[in-house]
């Protein structure tokens, strides 16, 4: 039988009677990754890392372009954009608000997800819409684009991920 010294039993007593640490929350919010929003100024400045003694590589000019959040570390976000470029922003500088951007040559609005239904209107590359819903997944979302309300389908923009449903 082994003797337990007295230095090795105090130690275990100890360990025993104290809190375990606490492991560490993840940081950032919680929310899935990658997932979509938009930027909330007209002015946002994109960084090589999560802080402000980062330097800028780009300044976005446009309020509500879709961008999707590829990461998180502490109040900053890092993104993607539709042309596949990354960086950090401050989370300040982002909207929950779902928006698109048109992608590709001019498309053409529907006034139902079926690309024989009535044209509402003819969109051009680079125009920002809202995105209102994505119901299924046979591919058409209903979007909302200077006042019209119309369907596009999916590889007509980018700012939805190829199979999410957003009702």
């Amino acid at each position: 039988m082994k003797i337990f010294s007295a230095k090795f039993l105090m130690i275990l007593l100890l360990s025993i009677t104290q809190p375990l640490p606490t492991i560490a929350a993840p940081e950032g919010t919680g929310l899935p990754l990658p997932r979509f929003v938009s930027l909330r100024a007209n002015e946002v400045n994109l960084r090589t890392g999560p802080d402000l003694r980062h330097p800028i590589v780009w300044i976005y000019r446009r309020q509500n372009l879709p961008v999707e959040i590829i990461a998180e570390y502490k109040t900053w976000r890092k993104i993607r954009d539709w042309n596949g470029d990354n960086g950090w922003i401050h989370q300040s500088m982002v909207a929950g608000k779902r928006t698109i951007i048109i992608t590709g040559t001019v498309r053409t609005l529907r006034s139902k997800p079926n690309a024989k239904s009535l044209s509402i209107a003819r969109v051009e590359k680079g125009v920002i819409g809202k995105l209102a819903s994505c119901p299924g997944a046979e591919g058409w979302c209903r979007v909302e684009i200077d006042g019209f309300k119309g369907w596009l389908r999916r590889v007509e923009f980018w700012g939805v991920h190829r199979t999410e449903v957003l009702k």
